[in-house]
């Protein structure tokens, strides 16, 4: 179930070379699967990845109505609502526009109106819907399921937004940092696909991360690994609203950005109006994007020196200038890094753009959900990402 949700059609073969188990053990696997309905097969073109020899086999796929997800990516000024199939196809999804200090309360009872809305429209039997995955902007206590301490969003910070979730909607719910959630679906369907060690960044309003180990996500002891916006570049740098000062997200955040360019125009920019005007040969705008870029660039290389990722992937509102952040990236980072660790590392932009967190979201619900028959998914909150 894990291969051919990740990879997408393989044949029996396929499956039993992966699993370094026999063909006759994986057609006994395949064969329950099948009669329960979680697998279908497919004569038709194939699209599996793996080298084969002799005659192709038929292939394997996860049955797209055996069940579906739903997604929620609460950002730090939108909602986005995403219901998807086993097969990865989005069947519907909405979108809606949040203050930027908006209030959490009010941001969950809108989450679950909209889902509620998004399933109807979806056609979907709710009796279907295996779970729900949510993106919250704050680092979540792993075995609580409680929003921690966030500078960018202060109004989550104490509530267990898996419990009010599930509440209102009688389903199981799976929470997470926003940042990690994006670096699963980056590594599950985007950039990251492939990748044995992938480290996602995330540059918007604020910047977060997400580290994925063998397609896990790497949450810490108390779920606040990734933390990398608050990482120190410079102790005399300007404060931060976390209370320190020279955090990395103090220079290369959307508002750090803004802040440099308002003096110089005569009217207040919206975030898309750097990136494109940046794009379309404006010098400021490009400067202070390609600062940036030299600026996270050598925060990277230390995480790379750490970590020796294979894939660093940038996403969030910023990756839209990834023509002028990329380069400057990739400079401070081969200045600064070990040469073996950065000559293994690939720097790319995120595919998936802004539905990586509610696909993500989409993915941690097929990751934590048992999905064979006769072992419902747990209907309670689940706060906690080891469960």
């Amino acid at each position: 179930m894990e291969l051919l949700r990740t990879r997408g059609a393989l044949t029996r073969a396929d499956l039993a070379r992966s699993l370094g188990l026999s063909r006759a053990t994986v057609s006994t696997v395949v064969a329950a699967l099948h009669h329960e309905g979680l697998v279908v097969e497919t004569q038709g073109a194939d699209t599996a990845v793996l080298p084969r020899q002799g005659r192709p086999g038929s292939l394997l796929t996860l049955n797209p109505s055996a069940g579906v997800a739903v997604g929620i990516d609460f950002g730090h000024t939108h909602i986005r609502v995403v219901v998807a199939d086993l097969a990865h196809t989005v069947l519907a999804e909405n979108s809606r526009t949040l203050m930027r200090d908006h209030d959490a309360r009010h941001a969950l009872r809108t989450a679950g109106e909209m889902a509620e809305e998004v399933l109807n429209s979806s056609g979907v039997d709710r009796a279907k819907v295996i779970g729900v995955g949510a993106g919250v902007p704050g680092p979540v206590n792993t075995a609580t399921g409680t929003v921690g301490p966030s500078s960018i969003a202060p109004s989550w910070v104490g509530l267990q937004p898996g419990e009010d979730l599930a509440g209102r909607l009688g389903l199981p719910v799976f929470v997470d940092n926003v940042g990690n959630l994006g670096a699963l679906a980056e590594v599950t369907w985007g950039a990251g696909q492939g990748a044995q060690v992938a480290v996602y960044i995330k540059l918007g309003t604020g910047v977060g991360a997400g580290f994925v180990f063998g397609g896990r996500i790497f949450r810490g002891s108390g779920g606040t690994a990734a933390e990398f916006g608050h990482m120190t570049v410079d102790p005399a740098g300007p404060a931060c609203r976390c209370g320190n000062r020279g955090c990395l997200e103090t220079y290369v955040s959307l508002p750090a950005l803004l802040g440099q360019l308002r003096a110089y125009y005569a009217v207040d920019l919206a975030p898309y109006d750097v990136v494109a005007l940046a794009l379309a040969g404006d010098r400021a705008c490009a400067r202070v994007l390609a600062d940036a870029g030299l600026r996270l660039g050598a925060a990277t290389a230390i995480i790379c020196n750490l970590l020796n990722p294979d894939r660093v992937i940038i996403g969030g509102e910023l990756a839209a200038a990834g023509d002028i952040v990329l380069p400057a990236v990739r400079s401070a980072l081969d200045r600064d890094v070990l040469p073996f660790a950065g000559s293994r590392v690939t720097v790319c932009k995120g595919e998936l753009g802004d539905r990586a967190v509610a696909l993500g979201a989409i993915a941690t619900v097929l990751h934590r959900t048992t999905l064979l028959a006769g072992a419902q998914p747990r209907p309670a909150i689940v706060g906690n990402p080891r469960a």
